[in-house]
């Protein structure tokens, strides 16, 4: 004896002509739900009521549940339900209204999110779909707003522990009338007082702000990009030092120890003379020359 699927209970539809009128539809069967959502479709789907495509979804769901995945018939169902039910995606992309993306973004996304609900859904549980797709499609917009949404890439359980940070921020700020410390925040939440640290640090890669815009009040119309684009002359001095290195390498060894009891030592030239045994006449063309030959290799470079 074999088992057959059960028959889901007739439902009813109202399709509008192309004159106006509404027809109202009685569905049975996949065939007349399919091609009332084909009809809604040419039309207009978007005028199709909640409870149109609470109707056909009922009848479209029980029929997939019995056809073979990868199927043309399968799809084509899939695909129906998909148009059946953009209405949720638009409901829920509108509770998201004040975010800086647009509703666009957030519907693509939120479809993502519809389609994995009409493939995990199981009409056996008896739950309504949208009662199922809904929280479905909004985390999928929420993920979608905490991958997105930082100006700087943080850890995912930082991102975590600035929501929670931010709550015990509110409710500590209402109880004692001022800025939680650190320390009350990490007793509030049960963390360490460096991870409470760690998290707040964190957060401001939330946001950032444009190296254009103005500084402060007190800036007088200056750019973050003004005050930092000033010269160290620490640098140049690092790289002439750098530039100099090889060029002392290749002096004679006379020449490297005037230059280092000139500019090390601080010495006079006369103070050289005795050091090495010559005369400060002689210490001072042996120095010159040695400079000389010196920037004219760094001017080389």
């Amino acid at each position: 004896m074999t088992s057959e699927s059960p028959t889901p209970a007739p439902a009813t539809t109202s399709a509008s002509t192309s004159t106006g009128t509404s027809t109202t539809v009685r569905i049975t069967t996949t065939e007349q739900a399919i091609e009332a959502g084909e009809r809604l479709s040419i039309e207009d789907i978007g005028t199709a009521t909640a409870t149109d495509a609470r109707a056909m979804s009922k009848v479209l769901f029980a029929r997939m549940r019995v056809l073979e995945e990868g199927t043309h018939e399968y799809q084509y169902v899939r695909n129906t339900l998909i148009e059946l039910n953009l209405s949720l995606v638009r409901f829920v992309a509108g509770r998201f209204r004040a975010r800086p993306e647009t509703t666009e973004e957030m519907v693509q996304v939120g479809t993502i999110g519809l389609i994995k609900a009409i493939d995990r859904f199981d009409a056996t549980m008896g739950v309504e779909f949208p009662t199922f797709a809904v929280p479905t499609i909004s985390g999928e917009i929420k993920r979608f707003f905490r991958d997105t949404s930082w100006a700087v890439h943080v850890p995912r359980r930082l991102q975590e522990r600035r929501l929670e940070l931010a709550k015990a921020r509110d409710a500590l700020t209402a109880e004692h009338d001022r800025e939680p410390t650190p320390a009350e925040l990490a007793e509030y939440l049960g963390l360490s007082v460096p991870e409470v640290i760690e998290g707040l640090t964190a957060a401001n890669g939330y946001t950032s702000a444009s190296l254009d815009a103005p500084a402060g009040e007190e800036s007088g119309g200056d750019a973050y990009a003004g005050r930092a684009s000033f010269v160290d002359t620490g640098f140049e001095a690092v790289e002439n030092i750098h530039a100099l290195k090889p060029l002392l390498a290749e002096l004679p060894e006379r020449e490297r120890t005037i230059l280092s009891l000139r500019f090390g030592a601080e010495l006079t030239q006369a103070q050289i003379g005795e050091h090495l045994g010559l005369s400060q006449m002689h210490v001072s063309r042996l120095l010159g020359r040695t400079l000389t030959r010196l920037r004219e290799s760094m001017l080389a470079e």
